[in-house]
């Protein structure tokens, strides 16, 4: 196991501290179903948070067969999943205040819960992640979903920046479709209707998109890994709908608690992260 820094570093009124979000900002999302923020966090932040959550990605990463031998999906990315559960410091990072605010303003309701956190790390030489949607994973009763996707590093075009398909959370194409080749062709041609916004994130921009979004990423040709961290929020009132495919009925047990169909998603994994006063 590697350790913790020992240098521990108090970034907690930086988490905390609520970010001015602009009603332009929030028209934006909800138009687009995604919008793109700069200055979020901070060089320093993301620099001490981005070391411990490296560490425990490849302490925790399971996936080390060659890249040829590997599936479109697991030529993506390296997929670790709520990291907060194995650091304290981590925990701190996905329970920001700052964060889940945004998430509760674009969203317009009165707060937000913790679906999960996942780290997404497109290794050097990484495929592209293909054309999806995250919902279609998701037994949830509303479209109050969103999720911010947090650089640990300025990510340039040939990092494989995530893409967008703008407007495209407000059509039912391809909602049946998990992250495959079959979803990339399919897809590739469906959004072709859709302006596309694909462009580099400066260190300490972030990226809020909705669960019905269609997006995708790019190959990483940098030569370098390149390292995201995203947590995944959902209306702190939602509630949990029947399974309708295998990856729903794995994510009730798994992030849900398997609670009762038709009961608030308030499992021992959803706690609520921020809420209006």
């Amino acid at each position: 196991m590697k350790p913790e820094l020992s240098n521990k570093v108090d970034f907690s009124s930086e988490l905390e501290e609520i970010y001015n979000l602009s009603p332009d900002s929030i028209r934006f999302f909800r138009e687009k179903g995604y919008v793109k923020l700069k200055q979020v966090l901070s060089p320093a932040l993301l620099e001490y948070y981005g070391e411990i959550i490296t560490n425990w990605v490849f302490k925790l990463n399971k996936l080390t067969k060659p890249m040829e031998q590997r599936t479109t999906y697991e030529k993506a990315f390296l997929q670790v999943m709520n990291l907060w559960l194995e650091s304290e410091q981590i925990k701190e990072f996905v329970f920001s205040k700052r964060l889940a605010q945004i998430a509760t303003q674009l969203m317009q309701v009165e707060g937000v819960r913790l679906y999960h956190d996942q780290a997404l790390y497109k290794e050097a030489s990484g495929g592209i992640t293909p054309w999806h949607a995250d919902q279609f994973y998701w037994p949830l009763s509303s479209a109050n979903t969103v999720t911010v996707w947090v650089p640990l590093q300025a990510t340039p075009m040939e990092m494989g920046p995530l893409a967008f398909a703008e407007g495209s959370q407000h059509v039912e194409i391809g909602r049946d479709k998990e992250i495959s080749d079959e979803s990339e062709a399919i897809l590739a041609k469906a959004l072709k209707q859709f302006p596309i916004h694909e462009t580099p994130f400066d260190l300490g921009e972030v990226s809020y998109h909705a669960g019905w979004t269609y997006h995708r990423a790019g190959a990483n040709v940098s030569g370098e890994a390149r390292r995201v961290m995203t947590i995944i929020y959902m209306d702190k009132d939602i509630r949990i709908v029947e399974p309708t495919n295998e990856y729903r009925t794995a994510d009730w047990n798994t992030w849900l608690d398997s609670k009762p169909i038709g009961s608030v998603a308030d499992g021992r994994l959803n706690p609520v992260l921020y809420q209006k006063n």
